[in-house]
This record gives C-alpha cells, structure tokens and sequence, in this order.
C-alpha cells in the first residue's frame, strides 16, 4: 500500500483528523491543552491537592509555584521534540535504541490501564454522590459508557476535543464556586508562595509526577501529531498549546487550594477518609457536596478519555493493525478498564506496579527527548534551545533520584 493511501485510511478509520495549513488552529491548540489539563486532573488530582493543603497550610503554595515551572519545563521539551520529528515519543525512542519505544509502550499503557480503573472508580463514586440511588460500580458502567459513545460519533477527534474543554472549563467554573464561598487568606498564601514556613521536596515531586508524568505529559503532543500539526513551523503553537495546557490544571489546582485553605483556615479538621468531600462540604454545605459529586465526575471522566487515548497512542507502534483500528482499541481500552473495575474491583498489586513505573516514566522519556533534541538525524537542522536542556536534564535527575527513593521504600520500607 502506499504512503498516501495508507494517509488516507488512517483518515478514515481512526480518528486522525488533518489540520488545516497555516496560521494557528486554535481549536485544534486548545483542544490538546484541555486533553492534557483534564488528563492530569484526575481523582487523584483532587485528593493529593487537598491533603497536601491540610498539612502544609499556606505554604503549599511555595510547593505549587515551584511545580508549574519544572512541569512547564518537562512538557516544552517533551511537546517540541515530538512535534518537531514528527514522530510520538516512542518512535522516537526506537530510533534511538531500537526496541527501547516497545518498552516504553507496553509501560504507559500498563500504567494507563491501572490509572484508568482508579479513574472510572473515581466516576462511579462521583455519579452516587450525586445520584445516591446509583452504586459505584453502576456509575462507573454508565460513565464507561458515555466516553465511548464519544468515540463512536462520526469525528470522534473534535467531538473529544469539544468535550475537554466544555468539561474542563465547567471544572473550573465548579472549583471556583467553591472558592467564593469560603474566605482563603489571599495574602498569606500570596507571602508563602514565595517565602515558605514549611517545605516538602517530596510533595514537588508528586505534584510534578501527578501533572505531566507517565502518560499525561504526551496525551496533548500526540494529539497534535495525530492531527498532522509537525515540524518546525508548528513550533509557535506547540510553545502555546503546552504552556496554556500547564496553565489550565494549575489554575484548577491554585483555585482548590485556596478553597481548602479557606476552610483549614477556620480549624475545620477534614474527613481523612475522602478529605475532599469534606472541604466541599464545609464550604458550601448540601450543594457543595453535590457539586463535589460533580467534580469528582467530571475530572475522572475527562481522565478516562486521556488516559485511553494516549495509551492506544503509544501502542500503535507495536502492530500496524493497532494503528489501523485506533477507534476500535480506544473503546476496547475503556471497556477493559470498566470490566476489571466493575468485576474486580481496584486491582491493589496492579496499581502499586504501575505507579512505580509510573514514577520512572517522565525522567526516561524526558532523558529520551533530551538527547534526540541533540540528533539530526530525528529532528533535522532544529536547533534546540540551551537553556531548555539543561532546565530538562534538571528535572529528569530530580525526578529520577525521587523515583529511586520512593521505590526503595517501598521495597526496604
């Protein structure tokens, strides 16, 4: 078959979709911004925040000033290289060491499928919070069911990319009703931010894992690649697209910040069995339960959807039939991840191996980024700024030596 036939059915049959030539595509831009954003802001997403505010007070606002700079430091560098070769981050990888991509791939998409159960669980509990009638696993098999419907609509590319951001921007519009409704002291945290009373290395760490680490990082350049938005002059929207995207879920994780900050601030002792229910119910009673129910639903759904596609992203590489059939694997991708769930419930020993090699996942790849910015036999006569490599090879030996350590606990305790 040839190159442009083969083009043009994978036009048809996935749902890669062609950019439009010249000029920026602002929906296409954003539409990857949001995958990224919801990708990231996941149940964990919520939970970690409001933890993390609970112990270290205002001065969590030092630990996320810190993190939005090494996560948009990771991500420039990851988003340009990829769309810069035109290759996905496993091609790429390939080229460097043949075999190293498969490796990488069978790894995020194993960590993606954990992720992804832990995320449909989080959308089960989200839709019984708001529906009492209906159990977790019930909500979970409804939530399933509608992130695939979304893939069997007839451009189920900008379908997705309409739903990102309508549900992206709703989580937004939600925290920030929460945030009205409590009185967080603004200048304190403004003061920490920059001068901490507590500091938490580790909590940079997962905070910067929990953004752009494993698959989350990818799921907004392979979207863009996907779209035939590549080379060096796509540079101008691929800086835009990864920025905005790093933006988007710190604006969600400043504004739930603060609204917890406002309720600790007051002496509130939050429910340590789902700390953020009980922050959104101390700050606007009954309705800020429900709208926690919300919350959780719509960041776990958008998650799920981030979370298939970027893993099926990755695994094209492993069969020409996978890449062929890209609707078809995302939507068995959902469906598997649904039935463990529904029938297994949260595969414990699964989740703990996935999250270790999750840990290990953005220093790998970024290291991978990093060094294929140096050769021109993948990126061509692109001249890869300085500065930015050695930002990148900054946060890929912190991130690495933190992984190490993690993992040695977990092993030693």
């Amino acid at each position: 078959m040839s190159t442009d036939k083969m083009k043009q059915q994978l036009v048809n049959n996935s749902i890669v979709k062609p950019s439009t030539k010249g000029g920026f595509n602002w929906s296409l831009i954003l539409g990857a911004a949001f995958l990224m954003a919801t990708s990231a802001v996941g149940p964990g997403f919520l939970t970690q925040t409001t933890v993390f505010t609970q112990t270290l007070g205002a001065s969590f606002a030092f630990v996320i000033l810190v993190s939005i700079f090494l996560d948009i430091g990771a991500q420039l560098n990851i988003w340009r290289v990829i769309v810069v070769s035109k290759k996905r981050a496993q091609d790429i990888a390939n080229d460097l060491l043949p075999g190293l991509g498969f490796v990488i791939a069978v790894t995020v998409a194993l960590g993606g499928l954990a992720f992804n159960i832990g995320n449909l669980g989080g959308a089960g509990m989200g839709m019984s919070v708001l529906f009492p009638e209906i159990t977790p696993v019930l909500g979970a098999a409804i939530s399933a069911v509608i992130a695939i419907s979304l893939f069997l609509l007839k451009d189920a590319s900008k379908e997705m990319d309409r739903f990102t951001i309508v549900m992206g921007a709703s989580l937004m519009g939600m925290t920030l009703y929460v945030l009205l409704s409590t009185s967080p002291p603004i200048g304190e945290a403004l003061y920490r931010s920059i001068w901490p009373e507590k500091l938490n290395v580790l909590a940079i760490v997962t905070l910067v894992g929990g953004t752009v680490g494993g698959y989350i990082t990818f799921a907004g350049a392979h979207r863009l690649i996907d779209a035939g938005m590549a080379g060096q002059e796509a540079l101008p929207q691929v800086n835009s697209g990864s920025i905005s995207a790093i933006c988007l879920a710190s604006v969600v994780r400043v504004v739930l910040f603060l609204a917890a900050l406002g309720v600790i601030s007051t002496g509130v002792i939050l429910d340590p069995e789902n700390p953020t229910a009980s922050m959104f119910q101390h700050a606007a009673g009954n309705i800020g339960y429900k709208l926690f129910g919300l919350v959780l639903w719509t960041a776990a759904i958008t998650s799920v959807i981030g979370a298939a596609y970027t893993s099926v992203s990755f695994l094209k590489t492993l069969h020409p039939f996978i890449d062929r059939n890209t609707r078809g694997f995302i939507i068995g991708f959902i469906l598997a991840s649904s039935l463990v769930f529904c029938f297994i419930g949260k595969p414990v020993t699964l989740l703990i191996v996935a999250g270790a090699l999750n840990g290990f996942i953005l220093p790998a790849t970024l290291s991978i980024m990093l060094i294929a910015a140096r050769k021109s036999a993948i990126v061509g006569d692109y001249k890869h700024p300085v500065w930015m490599s050695v930002f990148g090879w900054l946060i890929t030996i912190m991130m690495a030596a933190m992984s190490l350590y993690t993992l040695f606990i977990m092993i030693f305790g």
